[in-house]
C-alpha cells in the first residue's frame, strides 16, 4: 500500500492564456489526458520522444498526486500531410513508396502496423507508461465521419472541388490558442495558394480520392485535424483535462481542434489545460528528416548509449524550454544516470523491504531504508511547479551527495524519486550486475585479464604509476575499471 504524504498544490502552464494556473480536474480524482501521437510511418527521431517524455513525466507526476489518469494517445496511420496547412504528400503514402509496395488502404494498414509496434517499443525503451489507450485512426472512421456531418448540419463547413473545409469566420475564438495572429498568417510556401478556401486558415474535414473510405461527400480521407476530436470524444469525453503536444502544433492542428469540438458539442472548453512542449536541435541545427540529422533511440544505441540515458538528458532541461542535444552532452548524461543507478542499485534495501510494498514504519524495522521526508517534501515542491524535473535531478545529487542520511535511506528515496523520473534506478543484487553493465572477469577477454591481473599486482606493491598506466591500456580496449572496497568492477566504456 502507497504511504500517503500531504498534498501540494499542482501548478502547469497552460498554453491557452499563457500562464501558470493551479490545476484542478473536472472530476476528482480522475484526470483525462490525451496525447498527440506519431504518424507511423516511419521510426520517430529524438525530438519526436522529447514530447512523450514530458507527457509520461505529467502522467506520473499526476498519479504522485494521487489522480487517476486515464490517457489516451493516438496512432495516425493515414492521411497526415507533409504539410500540416493540408498541402504537401501524403506521410503514409511516401511510406508506402519508399517500401516500394502499391498504394493501398491494406498496404498503409500494414506499414502502420510495423511503425507502430516499433513505437510502442521505443515508448518502453525509454521507460514511458503505456497509455489507457492506444487509438489508431483508421479505427475511428465512423466517428470522424459523424463529427464532420455534425459540422456541416451545424453550417460550419463549405465544400470545394477537393474536399469539404471547415469556415474559421464561423468559429470567432478561432486562433485563441497561441494567441495567433490570423490577418498575418500565410499560405505555406511550399505550394500555390488554394483559391476555393476563402480563408487561408480554413482547413479540411474531408479530401476527396480514389482511395480512403465512402461517405455522403464522396470517397476520401478524413482531415487530420479530425481524427484527434474524434478520438478523445470516443475514450475520454466531449470535455477533457489535459491536451499535449509539440509547440508546432498549437497554431494549427490545435487550434482546429479545438474549433471542431466546441463547434460540434457547444460546450466550452474543450480542454481545460493546453501543455506543449519546445523543441531541442542537434549541435545547434533544427532536427528533420530531410536535412539528415534525424536521429532515432536505435541509432543510440548503436553507438552505445540506452533509451534510458537519453531519458536522463530530457530531464536536465525543463520542458519548456528549448534544449539543444549534443552527443558530448549525452555522454555526460550518460554517466550521470549511470553513477545514480549505481548508487541506488548498490545501497537499495532487499526487495522484501520494497516502497511498493510496505508502510515505513514497517520497512524500518525491517532494516530497510526509509524516504528522508525533508528531501520528500522539497521533490514534491519541485515537480508539482510546472513539472521541474532539471530541479528534482539537482535535489537527487544534493541528497547522494550529503553525508548525513544512511545510504539505505539515501537509495530508498531515490528509488522513490523515481516513481517521477521513470529512469529504472531501483534494483536487487541479483540483478545489479546486469543492469549496471558489470562484466564478470571471467567472461573478459583473456588477454584483457592478463592486464587486470598485472594492474592488481601493481596495485598491491602500491606502483600507482604503474597500475593507472594499465587502466588507461585496458580503457583504450574499451573497457572501465573501477576500484570498489568490495572489488574491481569492469564495465564497457
Amino acid at each position: 500500500m502507497r504511504v500517503s504524504y500531504p498534498s501540494l498544490p499542482l501548478t502547469l502552464f497552460n498554453t491557452l492564456g499563457a500562464r501558470a494556473e493551479p490545476f484542478a480536474a473536472q472530476n476528482p480524482p480522475k484526470v483525462t489526458l490525451y496525447t498527440c501521437g506519431p504518424t507511423v510511418y516511419d521510426y520517430p527521431h529524438i525530438g519526436n520522444f522529447r514530447a512523450y517524455v514530458f507527457a509520461d513525466i505529467l502522467k506520473r507526476v499526476l498519479r504522485y498526486n494521487s489522480f487517476a489518469v486515464q490517457h489516451t494517445m493516438n496512432l495516425t496511420d493515414f492521411g497526415h500531410l507533409t504539410d500540416d496547412a493540408d498541402a504537401g504528400e501524403d506521410k503514409m503514402m511516401l511510406a508506402l513508396k519508399r517500401a516500394g509496395k502499391d498504394i493501398t488502404l491494406a498496404n498503409m494498414r500494414t506499414i502502420a502496423e510495423q511503425y507502430g509496434a516499433a513505437f510502442i517499443a521505443d515508448m518502453e525503451a525509454i521507460g514511458n507508461l503505456p497509455p489507457t489507450a492506444y487509438t489508431k485512426a483508421s479505427d475511428y472512421i465512423p466517428e470522424q465521419i459523424a463529427l464532420i456531418r455534425a459540422l456541416v448540419e451545424k453550417g460550419y463547413t463549405y465544400q470545394t472541388s477537393d474536399g469539404v473545409y471547415f469556415d474559421i469566420s464561423r468559429f470567432p475564438g478561432y486562433g485563441a490558442l497561441g494567441n495567433i495572429d490570423l490577418t498575418a498568417q500565410k499560405e505555406g510556401a511550399r505550394v500555390e495558394a488554394n483559391p476555393e478556401k476563402k480563408h487561408p486558415a480554413d482547413f479540411a474535414l474531408w479530401k476527396f480520392g480514389s482511395l480512403g473510405w465512402e461517405s455522403v461527400w464522396g470517397k476520401g480521407f478524413p482531415g487530420w485535424h479530425i481524427e484527434c476530436a474524434a478520438m478523445a470524444f470516443a475514450t475520454l469525453g466531449k470535455q477533457i483535462d489535459i491536451h499535449t503536444g509539440g509547440r508546432d502544433l498549437i497554431a494549427t492542428h490545435h487550434n482546429g481542434e479545438i474549433a471542431q469540438a466546441e463547434a460540434a458539442t457547444g460546450k466550452s472548453p474543450y480542454v481545460r489545460y493546453w501543455l506543449h512542449n519546445e523543441f531541442i536541435t542537434i549541435n545547434g541545427t533544427k532536427i528533420s528528416k530531410s536535412l539528415g540529422n534525424g536521429i532515432t533511440l536505435r541509432g543510440l544505441r548503436d553507438r552505445g548509449f540506452s533509451p534510458r540515458a537519453y531519458r536522463y538528458w530530457l530531464l536536465t532541461s525543463h520542458y519548456r524550454s528549448p534544449a539543444n542535444f549534443t552527443f558530448e552532452a549525452l555522454s555526460g548524461a550518460k554517466q550521470a544516470f549511470f553513477r545514480l543507478k549505481r548508487f541506488v542499485v548498490e545501497e537499495a534495501p532487499p526487495p522484501s523491504a520494497s516502497l511498493a510494498s510496505k508502510s515505513l514504519a514497517k520497512e524500518e524495522a525491517d532494516g530497510g531504508g526509509a524516504v528522508i521526508e525533508v528531501y520528500r517534501s522539497r521533490f514534491h515542491e519541485a515537480i508539482n511547479d510546472d513539472l521541474n524535473t532539471p530541479r528534482a535531478l539537482a535535489l537527487a545529487w544534493e541528497l547522494v551527495k550529503d553525508p548525513t542520511p544512511a545510504p539505505r535511506d539515501k537509495a530508498a528515496t531515490l528509488a522513490h524519486f523515481d516513481e517521477v523520473f521513470g529512469l529504472g534506478l531501483s534494483g536487487d543484487s541479483d540483478t545489479a550486475a546486469e543492469s549496471l553493465g558489470v562484466i564478470e572477469i571471467s567472461n573478459l577477454p583473456e588477454e584483457v585479464q592478463i592486464l587486470l591481473a598485472e594492474r592488481e599486482r601493481a596495485r598491491k606493491q602500491k606502483k600507482w604509476d604503474e597500475a593507472d598506466a594499465l587502466r588507461e591500456a585496458l580503457n583504450l580496449k574499451g573497457f572501465l575499471v573501477e576500484d570498489t572496497p568490495k572489488a574491481v568492477r569492469v564495465t564497457k566504456a
